[in-house]
């Protein structure tokens, strides 16, 4: 009886031309202007109304683990992804490797040379805004990082820790610290100079992407994880220098 109501419902919703729900995605906020501009484009060409939740992953995580309401995780690294697997609120058999991404040390036009991670040690360089080390990915990924180059110790006392890359990055822009360590997708169409990590000590950074076991959205949410997947999204995806892991 009740799935006949809700099927009456969802035809009375059709024939009246109600919207769709959205389908609601949890993501990294490094992920910001790309996905806003792929959700323009899957909805121009029909694919329905997309919304977001953007944040640490670490915090998109625990709100997931604490019953918060979405239809698909985007996380910065695997392993709060698999936080959120172990809180069993993520459709394991779904998860896929979405995208690459790479770090990149920056400061802004006119500041200190850096050519690499050592360049930190500067005596002009007197702070350095990352992600939490002991949560944000970002961060966990610059600790990483300084740790194979044996220059954590020296810089640990000028690390300023914040909530995720976007705050990392506001940081340097308004003269809080002389240095941050974000991605490379967050320098895009920023005013500022950057050293990209690449070679033998460069992290592997890898976006994972899986739907909410809890999703109300689930046909919807894996329609648009699969056009995420597609050519349209990759093309958007490497001009904010993010590289697509779907043609693997």
């Amino acid at each position: 009886m009740l799935r006949r109501a809700a099927l009456c419902l969802a035809c009375c919703a059709a024939f009246l031309g109600a919207a769709p729900p959205p389908v609601t995605v949890c993501a990294a906020i490094s992920l910001t202007d790309a996905l806003e501009a792929i959700a323009r484009e899957y909805e121009a060409g029909g694919g329905g109304p997309v919304r977001f939740n953007f944040a640490g992953s670490n915090t998109l995580a625990r709100q997931l683990a604490n019953g918060a309401p979405a239809d698909l995780f985007i996380s910065a690294d695997d392993e709060q992804m698999n936080v959120a697997v172990l809180a069993h609120v993520i459709d394991e058999s779904t998860r896929v490797p979405l995208l690459t991404n790479r770090l990149a040390i920056a400061t802004r036009r006119g500041g200190p040379s850096i050519a690499g991670g050592r360049d930190l040690t500067q005596p002009a360089i007197r702070r350095i805004a990352i992600g939490d080390p002991e949560a944000v990915p970002a961060g966990v990924y610059a600790r990483r990082y300084l740790e194979s180059l044996h220059v954590w110790e020296t810089v640990r006392q000028r690390i300023v820790p914040v909530a995720n890359v976007r705050a990392a990055l506001a940081a340097l822009t308004n003269g809080s610290v002389e240095a941050s360590i974000v991605y490379q997708s967050d320098t895009v169409g920023v005013d500022v100079q950057a050293f990209i990590v690449t070679g033998s000590g460069a992290p592997d950074i890898v976006y994972p992407a899986a739907l909410v076991r809890s999703s109300q959205n689930r046909e919807a949410a894996q329609r648009f994880l699969t056009f995420l997947r597609g050519p349209q999204a990759a093309r958007i995806f490497a001009a904010y220098k993010f590289t697509p892991l779907s043609a693997r």
